[in-house]
């Protein structure tokens, strides 16, 4: 189960001139390297999630990617990109030393996790994709889905107010705060990491990548897939997802069946985040994983 835990090392370190924090706990062998959502979004919450893999004998390692948490936050828009963010997270893990890492993108995450993996497949022992997606074309129809599912009424309403560029309209964010409800986080109470990382979003890498908001993808991801290059992964590969997630479990099973070596689970009481909403099935399924395929 989660627990807050304070991090063993906390961790300097600098890509291209600016510089990062990391943050690690434990001194396993087996490094579980944590790639957050967002973007923008500090990793507290990811973080603090599985640092009770430790107990395992597993090191996890996280990072507040650049613009946010700890790190620098530079203003130039240049660095709003998937691949600047890939190159940063291979800086990282090689400035840590971590050598062959067991990688969990989580969300964006998992699309930095998809890319990596694809340019430093070298760098991996396992792969995790939780609740993430390959393709976003595929994404976006999923996404029109879930808001048809309010109704014409409200559909058409969001649809007015997305063409004018509306976004901060009270009916519109209305909408917008229950499809979060339904789909990226179920919980009355929302967990204290969880709140720290919102509560300090950068929300300019996060416009520029994805959009507005968790329903909208206007930003320069917006046309990414990567479907038809998953064959190339070779590592083996956990996919886990919300029965009710924003990136659903159809997009889920799409990346299931391209992958040559992958299990996929569905956690029936979650939507977004899973070790949040349904801890109890979903750190023996994570922990069984990395188990199985310990590198020493």
């Amino acid at each position: 189960m989660w627990r807050e835990i304070e991090p063993d090392d906390r961790i300097t370190v600098e890509v291209d001139g600016y510089k990062l924090a990391a943050y690690s706990f434990g001194s396993g062998k087996d490094v579980l390297f944590c790639v957050n959502g967002g973007p923008g979004l500090p990793c507290d919450y990811l973080r603090e999630a599985h640092s009770c893999l430790v107990d395992q004998g597993f090191r996890v390692v996280a990072f507040d990617q650049l613009g946010c948490g700890a790190s620098d936050r530079p203003t130039d828009p240049s660095l709003w990109t998937l691949e600047r963010y890939v190159r940063e997270t291979e800086t990282v893990r090689k400035a840590l030393g971590l050598g062959r890492v067991h990688m969990l993108g989580h969300s964006w995450g998992g699309w930095q996790a998809i890319e990596y993996a694809l340019t430093y497949p070298g760098a991996l022992a396992t792969l995790i994709l939780s609740s993430t997606v390959a393709d976003m074309p595929q994404l976006r129809a999923e996404l029109a889905r879930l808001k048809a599912a309010l109704g014409p009424e409200a559909t058409a309403m969001m649809d007015g107010h997305e063409a004018a560029g509306r976004f901060d309209h009270p009916e519109y964010v209305a909408a917008i705060t229950l499809l979060n409800y339904r789909h990226v986080c179920r919980l009355l109470d929302t967990p204290a990491p969880v709140q720290r990382s919102l509560g300090d979003w950068n929300m300019a890498p996060y416009n520029a990548i994805q959009g507005p908001n968790e329903f909208l993808y206007i930003g320069n991801i917006r046309h990414w897939s990567r479907l038809d290059q998953l064959h190339r992964i070779s590592v083996p590969t956990m996919i886990t997802v919300g029965k009710y997630d924003e990136q659903t479990p159809a997009c889920a099973l799409e990346m299931k069946l391209r992958l040559p070596d992958a299990e996929l689970h569905v956690f029936p009481n979650s939507s977004h985040v899973p070790f949040y909403e349904d801890p109890e099935l979903y750190y023996p399924v994570l922990e069984a994983f990395l188990s199985r395929n310990r590198i020493g």
